[in-house]
């Protein structure tokens, strides 16, 4: 058989991705009126991120554990990678590491240090390497190699989440403060959301998120996936930005962001996630 990939709900990656990948997924928890309920499972309220009494949860490590189970019994004994959320982020991380020890060597766990599709990529990664029949240190190696070359930008267009949410870093010392600010914010290389740079319009905002990510890119090859809290025309207009800019992409592409993030960063906001070419 092939080494298993399992990752979380937090990924993004389609149905089709997954299937076509074989890359199991773990859900992550919305908890709203007093449900919970779970990402990518469960049938969660479109204005979940409009309401202020909702929390999320990381993934649990019972599902963890079974899916890792599972995809153990699946590689026939060839391994699993499991590629999550970054652990700054969330507590899936940690639950992971405690789940995989029940496998010994044969669960390796990779922290993307990153979110949405920054976390796919390196699932797609790890998948693609995983296909061609390489072992599972090789497999392992490459998810582990694809997690610098993953930058995650985002702006918002309101603080109100930032601040309910405790994943903002070192931006929190200014949000209590920044009234009009609509802040460009980026994953640092630990996977912590923090503040990149302080700009007055939603525009601006959007224009600096192209400039810092025409400087990440340079000349090399890269794939976009741009992600957004319901304002898909706002997530359309920075594609069409980003690759006029950059012509050189091989790929950009626009989806949602999903419940569990848009919680935290609330209605309007859109994000890139970039994955360098090796």
């Amino acid at each position: 058989m092939t080494v298993q990939v399992v990752t979380d709900s937090s990924s993004r990656l389609s149905d089709d991705e997954r299937k076509r990948w074989s890359i199991r997924q773990v859900p992550l928890h919305v908890l709203v009126d007093d449900l919970d309920l779970r990402d990518g499972v469960d049938d969660i309220p479109n204005d979940v991120f409009e309401r202020s009494q909702v929390t999320t949860a990381g993934a649990s490590p019972a599902d963890l554990a079974q899916a890792y189970r599972e995809a153990l019994a699946a590689s026939d004994g060839d391994g699993v990678v499991a590629v999550h959320l970054s652990a700054a982020l969330s507590s899936t991380f940690s639950s992971a590491a405690a789940a995989a020890r029940e496998f010994g060597s044969a669960v390796r766990v990779v922290n993307t240090r990153s979110a949405a599709m920054g976390v796919g990529a390196v699932a797609l990664a790890a998948a693609r390497a995983a296909e061609t029949g390489a072992e599972l240190d090789a497999v392992e190696a490459v998810a582990r190699a694809a997690v610098p070359r993953g930058h995650v930008f985002i702006v918002v267009h309101r603080l109100d989440n930032l601040r309910r949410s405790g994943r903002i870093g070192t931006a929190a010392s200014w949000l209590a403060t920044a009234l009009s600010v609509k802040p460009l914010l980026r994953l640092d290389v630990d996977g912590r959301l923090v503040l990149a740079q302080r700009v007055r319009t939603v525009s601006k905002a959007h224009a600096a998120m192209v400039d810092s990510i025409a400087e990440v890119v340079g000349e090399r090859s890269a794939s976009i996936t741009v992600h957004h809290v319901d304002n898909h025309d706002a997530a359309a207009e920075l594609g069409a930005a980003l690759t006029t800019r950059l012509p050189q992409l091989e790929s950009l592409t626009v989806r949602d962001m999903g419940a569990v993030l848009a919680v935290h960063v609330g209605a309007g906001a859109v994000g890139a996630c970039v994955s360098l070419a090796e």
